[in-house]
């Protein structure tokens, strides 16, 4: 085994339920827009550990803290706001979210894990990743978070997620996009012309394997629009590996990308002790 897997592993063991997790409500209320009129609940198991949540209507936060950026004598710790994938459709809960934020937190990041609405309700799921970045923003302080450092890591249709909220007003300082979902038209290397990329869009690290047929083009697209933007982009492009393998090792190049996202990290100076 890597030894950067043995080190997920042993964040995995210890997730979630011996860390410090807080859940906080994205809106006082109803949100704005539409919402699911069924409960929220998960879909039936589908024997792979799996959970997918569905039938989001009150958007929230889990917040985990790593543990030494919490004392008041350490500088600002950064933050990353993870979106889990699933299409719109559910929200792989675990695997593509708080496995990810004891991972993160293991680096020295905080982590919120956003429970954005689903099913088929893009609009208002980008309502709510807009509202937790003002909401990890409104929190830095007490958090002893970096506001300057808030990063938005997104899996599949949550990478997606972060791109749009990359092109708003409440934009991460830097975005994760792994194998990003919808990016580009159906049949060509073009970004969607939902999307808009500028010069101020953040940096971005991008990872996708050319045998995710369905959503390769959405990284060469976003990576593209980026360069011609002359805005950062990492793009990791592996020959093998599918689609939706989160943190997992099966044996190919692309499940090193988590350290490539941190030595991506570190060499930005995304990751490393500012001064307060």
């Amino acid at each position: 085994m890597h030894p950067i897997h043995i080190i997920l592993l042993l964040s995995l063991i210890l997730a979630p339920s011996s860390r410090s997790q807080t859940v906080l409500p994205l809106w006082d209320g109803p949100p704005p827009g539409a919402v699911t009129d069924e409960p929220q609940r998960f879909a039936p198991d589908r024997g792979d550990g799996v959970r997918r949540l569905t039938h989001v209507s009150r958007p929230t936060l889990t917040v985990y803290l790593a543990p030494g950026p919490q004392q008041p004598t350490q500088p600002p710790a950064p933050l990353v706001v993870v979106c889990p994938g699933g299409g719109y459709r559910i929200l792989a809960l675990d695997k593509e979210g708080a496995h990810v934020a004891a991972w993160l937190n293991s680096l020295g990041l905080h982590a919120a894990v956003l429970h954005y609405r689903v099913p088929d309700n893009r609009a208002g799921a980008l309502l709510d990743a807009r509202r937790a970045m003002q909401k990890v923003r409104e929190h830095a302080q007490a958090w002893n978070a970096d506001p300057q450092r808030i990063i938005m890591l997104g899996f599949s249709a949550g990478a997606h997620l972060t791109a749009a909220c990359a092109a708003t007003a409440d934009r991460p300082a830097a975005t994760a996009l792994i194998y990003p979902a919808y990016l580009s038209t159906r049949h060509h290397v073009e970004l969607v012309d939902t999307l808009t990329v500028d010069a101020h869009t953040p940096p971005a690290f991008i990872v996708q394997t050319r045998d995710d047929k369905n959503h390769y083009r959405s990284a060469l697209a976003y990576a593209a629009a980026l360069s011609n933007a002359d805005r950062p982009v990492e793009l990791h492009l592996f020959a093998n590996g599918g689609h939706g393998y989160g943190l997992e090792d099966h044996g190919h190049p692309v499940n090193d990308w988590p350290r490539l996202f941190e030595l991506w990290m570190r060499d930005t100076k995304l990751l490393g002790s500012k001064a307060p």
